[in-house]
């Protein structure tokens, strides 16, 4: 089933979306938001173990896929690693977008996900979006850095090589980000781009008065 842009617009109109690339301030700033306003915080990667439920080998074939450990994981090559990545955010959009419609009916929603540009063009318009950005380049010691991405840290070091894991996981993920960083910030959407110079309450200011939020 397939439906018109101009449809999931109108029935998402409720959603903020706080995307970008990663460890650019999205869970930051989605929190901070949530917890000022009273609105609920809507996390797709929290939600992705319900969504893997729901799912099946059929249909999110990305979504199903096991892996034995570590190494088997992080063994892959870039380009094998970069498609599955696609693929499982791709998937998760279907459940991502129902539960959104869902959830959104009567209320406002923030939304902490990963979209494109060419989905937030489908999804919202842009005085809803925000992109949080980040130079993508050695991003495995952010996420290991952060408390919150303690179990990828975790499983990361598990590697018999965790060299050799950390340094096909920043080339996959560079390779996933580069372009999209550089388009976000030659596009017509409102981006802020992280910066340790500026605190947390200032970096939300920019975001709420951008979604009209004061």
């Amino acid at each position: 089933m397939i439906f018109q842009d101009n449809v999931i617009k109108e029935y998402l109109k409720n959603v903020y979306f706080i995307t970008g690339t990663p460890c650019g301030g999205k869970t930051t700033v989605s929190r901070a938001l949530g917890k000022k306003y009273g609105i609920q915080v809507y996390d797709i990667d929290e939600m992705f173990p319900s969504h893997q439920l729901l799912s099946n080998a059929e249909h999110q074939p990305a979504m199903n896929m096991a892996f034995t450990d570590a190494d088997e994981f992080f063994g892959r090559s870039v380009e094998e690693y970069r498609n599955w990545l696609v693929s499982n955010t791709r998937e998760q959009l279907d459940f991502v977008v129902l539960d959104l419609i869902r959830l959104s009916k009567n209320t406002k929603v923030i939304c902490d996900c990963h979209l494109t540009v060419e989905q937030a063009d489908l999804l919202s318009d842009p005085s809803r979006v925000v992109f949080m950005i980040k130079e993508p380049t050695d991003l495995v010691d952010d996420y290991c850095n952060r408390p919150d991405h303690q179990g990828f840290s975790d499983y990361i070091h598990s590697a018999t090589d965790f060299e050799s894991a950390k340094r096909t996981c920043n080339e996959t993920l560079y390779s996933l980000n580069a372009e999209k960083y550089a388009q976000i910030k030659a596009g017509n959407y409102f981006w802020i781009e992280r910066d340790t110079k500026r605190s947390v309450e200032e970096t939300v200011s920019l975001v709420e008065k951008h979604l009209g939020l004061v």
